[in-house]
């Protein structure tokens, strides 16, 4: 193929008034411009990502891409001294959520990707069923994921980073989870398409709980 466009190349250009030093640059660049190798793949915000605090997880959640368009869940969620009866449950919630278990819930919506970062989304507080608009950005290596929300510009909400889990953890999840963001398929053989998955090893399982959501900063 390189031989055939440089073949071309050599014909066209005496034609239509180039002399013939230029010939050889012009014949350089376009080898080189074919030996470039291919863009590497784009890491993505899909996938299963866990936020910690004090060193122990807080929550998992579940990043998925629906044609560009993101949506996050609450995946498992670990225990806390402030539990409360009922916690579990969004009764604060005033849209769709309304009564939902907190496990599985789709607290962030509307994600629209701009290559590494994420625009006009939403995420809910589960605890007072608030949505703050929100935004987001996956790290270079694919492993870390910035969640803003906030109230009006983004300047005055809060950044929080939840760390990319290994797809392997799918497995771990409630199969409630896992039903109703990938109907039809099983966790063994769905594969998530990320990039960059983290290879560190997961904190130890602890039974379920009401997850919490950084409010942003007023």
């Amino acid at each position: 193929m390189a031989m055939r466009l440089l073949t071309t190349t050599a014909k066209v250009i005496p034609m239509i008034g180039f002399r013939s030093r230029h010939l050889a640059a012009i014949a350089a660049a376009t080898v080189a411009l074919m030996s470039l190798p291919a863009l590497a793949q784009q890491p993505s915000a899909a996938g299963l990502w866990q936020k910690i605090e004090g060193g122990k997880p807080v929550v998992w959640v579940l990043m998925v891409d629906h044609n560009g368009v993101f949506e996050g869940a609450i995946a498992k969620t670990f225990p806390s001294a402030d539990d409360k009866p009922g916690d579990d449950v969004c009764h604060k919630c005033v849209d769709d959520r309304k009564g939902q278990p907190v496990l599985g819930i789709s607290f962030i919506r509307n994600m629209q990707q701009q290559g590494l970062k994420y625009e006009n989304g939403n995420i809910l507080d589960p605890r007072d069923g608030k949505v703050y608009k929100a935004k987001m950005s996956v790290s270079a290596d694919g492993r870390a994921l910035t969640v803003r929300g906030y109230w009006g510009i983004a300047l005055l909400g809060k950044d929080e980073t939840w760390y990319r889990l290994p797809d392997a953890q799918m497995a771990l999840l409630d199969p409630s989870v896992t039903a109703k963001y990938f109907p039809n398929q099983t966790v063994a053989t769905k594969q998530v398409p990320t990039v960059g998955n983290g290879s560190g090893k997961p904190q130890p399982l602890r039974k379920a709980s009401a997850a919490t959501v950084s409010q942003p900063q007023h």
